[in-house]
């Protein structure tokens, strides 16, 4: 039996032994599989089934009343007391608040477990639902479930005009007079056969993910609307609120500097001028301009052209000399064109390519394979090799990390660091899929608010999509440890993500795991950032963190305070050790800025070691 249910198939104690014992996988209070199923199918099969046991004074409504099983892309509709979410690795139950008369039929609904008979909103109310304003219960029903539906209400009384009396007695009843009024419109007006005028500044995107297309992303002129093609993968991008970019799609696009160097005007501007993105997505107009996209395919890797930190190839990308303006200006030229791939985030950064003879060139029409990070102005000249020491460090702490040079740049430039992408294919013959997820993503919330969570906030979504949940909860403490030590006040929702793998033809992931280590910077050693703060609250607290804040983030999150302990021991020695033998590659040791940057990071770990009871 792959699901398990408290108080249903299990008692409590039996579910919580085997837990311990590693045989089950709590997936939300109340609710495991065991260890050995395949966890995101046994969760889609009895999708039903653990929404009635988790709500049971809710109904299907919407799409999922007429299906009577989630949607293609993973979403299961009801209706009950509140407006609420839950998400169970690629399935998510979203409950909008029901009306206060609602009409309900019984309806059977079959999976291994046996038969249950459950509440559905009835035919007049599912097509009342789907006329709903800004509504992602509305959104879900497709136009062939919309004509399926008004045919279905036709046929059962008899004519167009009585089956809107009908509908219009239920919307009257609930205060629904706009959803009345377009219910009627649609069954009087020879089924909604009429085409409103084409408006010229609206957008028609296929998105494709490894060159698979996933769906079509439209803009109307006012609003946005998601609709995922029949599935044949893993359900990938999830339309959360209605009218508004998807959040997996809106972590995509570029931020800060090179939205502004792109002259962007928003998000639908930011999407019509690019085509590559990172995870392996493509946003096209058409199948042609698919078709003609290089895939993100790793050939060369940059351990084949790495000597302590330094790298050996060729540096072949944007000079100052070329033409008489700034590197970041010559940097933003590069990526203008459409068919140089985007990259989230602040930080100045440039799609690279690692040949076969070692060139690092820019990725316009190539594999997009590495990222160039080049040093900063105005105090920030260090930034690459301070990221590169707190990677080589963030590796001693035992953390997984992308393999990191720094290299030696043209014209007197400082040091830039290049990182090998870890979200791609390794070789022609690797067939697996990859995709990147952060928890802005994650927890559906826009970038501009990656630094309103909070540790805790990130376990919660964490737990019931990765595949290996107490592992993960296990790093994210760590995590969070290893940020403070380092003093990286920059560790935002949008620099910790989920690696989502599937094998090929899979429907669904076959490991959902903490992504590697990136993106990971002391910032207290930068101008005006001496008092930096952690980027997420733990334990209510972003400053002067104590080990009891520590242990008490791993109680809320339900990790072992014995484990905790002993992660929180491991972090700090691991770093102590590595900071007394670790150095910066010689070339970039010639600066004097290098060297105190590096002198401060590891006169902070040492300092904040010691204030947890952990010392050299």
């Amino acid at each position: 039996m792959a699901l398990h249910l408290v108080g249903e198939t299990i008692d409590a104690k039996r579910a919580h032994q085997r837990a311990q014992a590693g045989e089950l996988i709590q997936l939300v209070r109340g609710v495991y599989i065991d260890d050995d199923a395949q966890a995101e199918a046994a969760i889609m099969a009895h999708a039903v089934r653990i929404a009635h046991y988790l709500y049971p004074s809710a109904y299907l409504s919407s799409a999922s009343a007429v299906l009577l099983a989630p949607t293609p892309d993973g979403r299961l509709f009801i209706s009950g007391r509140r407006n609420q979410r839950t998400r169970l690795r690629t399935l998510e139950i979203i409950q909008n608040e029901a009306p206060a008369h609602p009409s309900t039929a019984l309806a059977s609904v079959g999976d291994d477990l046996g038969e249950m008979r459950v509440d559905v909103s009835s035919p007049r109310q599912r097509f009342l639902e789907a006329f709903r304003l800004r509504s992602e219960h509305a959104s879900a029903v497709t136009p062939d479930m919309r004509a399926q539906m008004a045919a279905r209400l036709v046929e059962a009384h008899g004519t167009g005009q009585a089956a809107s009396d009908a509908v219009w007695a239920l919307a009257r009843e609930n205060g629904w007079y706009r959803e009345g009024e377009a219910a009627e419109r649609f069954l009087l007006t020879d089924m909604g056969g009429a085409k409103p005028p084409v408006n010229k500044a609206a957008l028609d995107l296929l998105v494709a993910w490894h060159g698979e297309p996933l769906g079509r992303l439209t803009h109307d002129g006012f609003e946005w609307r998601w609709k995922a093609l029949k599935r044949t993968g893993p359900a990938m991008i999830r339309e959360t609120t209605p009218g508004k970019l998807p959040p997996f799609i809106e972590a995509l696009l570029p931020e800060g500097w090179l939205a502004q160097v792109l002259h962007q005007r928003d998000e639908r501007d930011a999407l019509r001028r690019g085509r590559r993105y990172m995870s392996n997505i493509a946003i096209v107009q058409t199948r042609k301009n698919l078709a003609a996209l290089p895939p993100d395919v790793l050939i060369t890797s940059l351990a084949d052209w790495l000597d302590a930190g330094r790298f050996t190839g060729v540096y072949a990308g944007p000079a100052r000399e070329e033409i008489e303006q700034t590197f970041g200006q010559n940097l933003a030229r590069l990526v203008a064109r459409a068919e140089t791939p985007r990259i989230s985030g602040v930080q100045v950064k440039a799609p690279m390519n690692l040949t076969g003879d070692g060139a690092l060139v820019p990725a316009i029409d190539l594999p997009f394979t590495h990222i160039l990070k080049p040093a900063g102005t105005v105090g920030f000249e260090t930034l690459p090799v301070v990221e590169w020491f707190c990677l080589e460090l963030g590796r001693a702490a035992g953390f997984d990390a992308p393999d990191a040079a720094l290299v030696e740049m043209p014209d007197g430039m400082p040091p830039a660091l290049v990182v090998e992408r870890f979200d791609i294919r390794r070789g022609p013959r690797d067939l697996w899929r990859l995709a990147l997820e952060d928890f802005c993503s994650i927890l559906d919330l826009p970038a501009s608010a990656k630094y309103d969570g909070t540790i805790e906030r990130m376990a919660r979504g964490l737990r019931p999509l990765s595949t290996d949940p107490a592992a993960d909860l296990d790093i994210l403490y760590r995590r969070a440890v290893f940020a403070w030590l380092i003093a990286d006040g920059d560790m935002h929702l949008k620099n910790l993500a989920l690696l989502k793998t599937a094998e090929p033809g899979a429907r669904t992931f076959t490991t959902v795991r903490f992504a590697p280590l990136y993106d990971a910077v002391t910032t207290r050693v930068f101008p005006g950032l001496g008092g930096d703060r952690m980027a997420l609250k733990l334990n209510g607290k972003d400053d002067r963190l104590t080990r009891q804040d520590f242990l008490a983030l791993a109680r809320t999150i339900g990790l072992p305070v014995g484990e905790a302990e002993a992660a929180l021991r491991s972090v700090a020695e691991r770093l102590l050790d590595r900071t007394k033998t670790l150095d910066i590659p010689a070339f970039a040791a010639q600066s004097a800025a290098a060297r105190t940057a590096r002198d401060k990071v590891i006169a902070i770990v040492a300092e904040r070691c010691a204030a947890i009871g952990v010392s050299g």
